[in-house]
């Protein structure tokens, strides 16, 4: 003990001799701007054409610049994918960083101009990403701020600027910085323990969503489950080069092949470190299949396969993505699939035939099939081919509007022991009309569930957000009372829902970002919505000690106002304890110590060291700590903000 008080003497004196104690605020300072440019130095040299077929001539220009006396023209350009383009590496950029992007366009004629992202993978394929899109009649206009991240699978990354079409373009005042960081709140309770009595509490990721280390903090205090967002889709997880070169060698067009990329990868890596088991999305689907996957030589304008032929190829397919996943990943739990997704239009018909390249939602299943058909052999696939304890689930969305169609196909399947239930996707609107009707009412989604339920089938809902437009003055306080009657919906039937998916993990990462849907800020601050939904819930809490194998476990029930803690003030290694031990983490974890290790504070011993209540743990914590471990205050100071 005596070296310890040592050892602690010495850092505090190192740490206090300093002006002022280093921390990290609520908002840790960016590392500045990256690109910051109105080009009046006429250089443009960051930026280049996107390869050897690009005709794009990049060029500093005088004429009619946004701001200043000069900007960049990119002219001559060929194809629409043409433009300027940054190489994220040469700008010293780093993977698991966020970015913020934005820059001010104009096209020579009316035009839809893209912020993407470019990459290769590690199979050495080529991967594009859009990621925010204005439209230029002729005049200036902002590319939105835009936010990305990438991860360490992927290589040789670059953000670029394209058109629709062949225009002229000029860029001016592009803007490329490390977005702030924000950490997540500690001193909140985990969704994942409020409903631990009732079902898996998850959320959806993708590969980019992933990478700030914020956002795998919120996954672990909050999730129990996750759903990779796109990469375990069939273009994503289809081979066509590998598909190709096995039909050229045998001449046998049944066998789609099958790879994972590392996308999907740095998922299921995070998962199986963390024993976060998966829903599987999706087998089968008309969306993000690429069109070659049904065609005689798996080529874009090819002719459409029989259906025998297709029935094959959707067999191999099944059992490709099962093995592969077998193979890499046996220790990752993957306890629910979705095996088809989205056959019905609203009222249960099936879609109609096409592609679902054209944008308009037809599919290229019934265009074979001519119904639906194909839904029973894919769950008998699946089912040959999964891990013995996966549920397969039928997924679909406006589920209130197709309740007995769904029933009725789900109890034909279930009686035939290839599928275990129904997921329930559950994309809202809060204030459909004003605010005046919202789409569907609690009333309504809660009468479809209670159809649902009643049928005995295991009921999951997989990709629940809830929109509200923000000229509603009062939207927020809506959306959290509307959420909050929908999980007191769901919650009801807790014995046949096995699990609730959020689709996202914060607002700006949703696919409907624009109308704020889930449960947390952009900075992963809980919004409203977030309490209304914990309020008046009794839940248990177990987390391990950090200095003892045993477990310490607390119940608490949540108010409106949040929590009542059972926090220990000043007890930064959550041992029961508070001591100089303590104060020793606390400095190292204020003063963003490299060394401390991922782990070594807990989410608990982070909230314990919160003395002040003001959301974080900072130096007035540790000046107050120290008050106490010198006798300046009592201990029940600690507990007074």
């Amino acid at each position: 003990m005596r070296k310890q008080i040592k050892i602690a003497a010495a850092c505090m004196s190192v740490m206090l001799a300093a002006q002022g104690i280093p921390f990290a605020p609520s908002v840790q300072a960016a590392d500045g701007d990256i690109l910051v440019t109105g080009f009046e130095d006429g250089d443009v040299s960051a930026f280049s054409k996107r390869g050897d077929t690009d005709t794009s001539v990049i060029a500093a220009s005088d004429a009619e610049p946004h701001s200043g006396k000069s900007c960049m023209s990119v002219t001559e350009r060929s194809n629409g994918w043409n433009g300027p383009s940054v190489s994220l590496k040469s700008l010293g950029c780093e993977p698991g960083v966020q970015y913020v992007a934005t820059a001010w366009v104009k096209m020579a004629w009316y035009n839809t101009v893209r912020f993407s992202l470019q990459y290769t993978d590690e199979d050495g394929e080529q991967h594009y990403n859009n990621l925010s899109s204005v439209i230029s009649q002729g005049e200036w206009v902002q590319l939105p701020l835009t936010k990305f991240s990438y991860s360490e699978d992927m290589q040789d990354v670059s953000i670029y600027i394209e058109g629709t079409d062949k225009a002229d373009m000029w860029v001016d005042d592009f803007s490329l910085t490390a977005a702030p960081v924000y950490p997540i709140e500690t001193d909140i309770p985990g969704l994942k323990d409020v409903y631990g009595d009732y079902f898996k509490i998850g959320g959806a990721v993708t590969s980019t969503e992933l990478a700030p280390k914020s956002t795998k903090d919120l996954i672990l205090k909050h999730y129990n489950s996750l759903t990779l967002g796109n990469e375990l889709k069939p273009e994503n997880m289809l081979d066509k080069k590998a598909t190709l070169a096995y039909l050229e060698e045998t001449g046998d067009n049944t066998v789609p092949k099958v790879r994972l990329n590392g996308n999907a990868r740095s998922i299921l890596n995070f998962c199986r470190d963390h024993k976060i088991p998966v829903r599987g999305h999706v087998l089968v689907w008309y969306s993000q299949t690429p069109i070659w996957f049904f065609t005689d030589d798996f080529t874009e304008d090819g002719k459409l396969v029989d259906k025998e032929t297709m029935l094959k190829r959707m067999e191999n397919y099944i059992k490709g993505v099962f093995e592969v996943l077998d193979e890499e990943y046996p220790d990752v739990e993957f306890y629910a699939w979705d095996v088809v997704n989205e056959a019905m239009l609203d009222g249960g018909k099936p879609r109609d035939p096409g592609s679902y390249e054209k944008g308009n939602g037809t599919s290229a299943w019934t265009a074979i099939f001519g119904d639906n058909s194909f839904i029973e052999p894919a769950f008998t696939y699946a089912r040959r081919y999964a891990r013995p304890n996966t549920k397969l689930y039928y997924n679909d969305f406006n589920e209130y509007m197709k309740v007995d169609a769904m029933i009725e196909m789900a109890m034909d399947l279930k009686q035939k022991g290839v599928l275990d239930g129904l997921g329930l996707q559950s994309h809202l609107n809060v204030t459909n009309n004003q605010g005046k009707d919202p789409f569907p009412s609690v009333q309504q989604y809660a009468n479809a569930l209670d159809k649902f339920c009643a049928t005995g089938l295991d009921i999951q809902i997989t990709e629940l957000d809830a929109t509200y437009d923000h000229s509603v003055e009062n939207g927020e306080e809506l959306q959290a009372k509307y959420y909050d009657g929908i999980m007191e919906a769901i919650a009801k039937h807790k014995d046949q829902i096995s699990a609730v998916v959020f689709w996202g993990t914060t607002d700006d990462q949703s696919w409907r970002a624009k109308q704020t849907p889930l449960l947390f800020n952009e900075d992963y601050t809980a919004k409203p919505c977030f309490y209304s939904i914990i309020d008046g819930i009794d839940y248990t809490v177990t987390e391990p000690k950090t200095t003892e194998s045993t477990t310490t476990t607390t119940t608490t029930t949540s108010t409106s106002d949040g929590p009542v803690s059972d926090a220990i003030w000043g007890d930064t290694d959550d041992n029961g304890d508070v001591n100089v031990v303590d104060a020793v983490l606390l400095a190292r974890l204020v003063a963003d110590d490299a060394t401390l290790k991922e782990g070594e504070v807990t989410a608990k011993g982070k909230a314990n060291a919160d003395v002040t209540h003001d959301g974080k743990p900072d130096k007035d914590d540790l000046t107050k700590l120290l008050d106490f471990l010198a006798g300046r205050i009592e201990k029940d100071g600690l507990a007074k903000a």
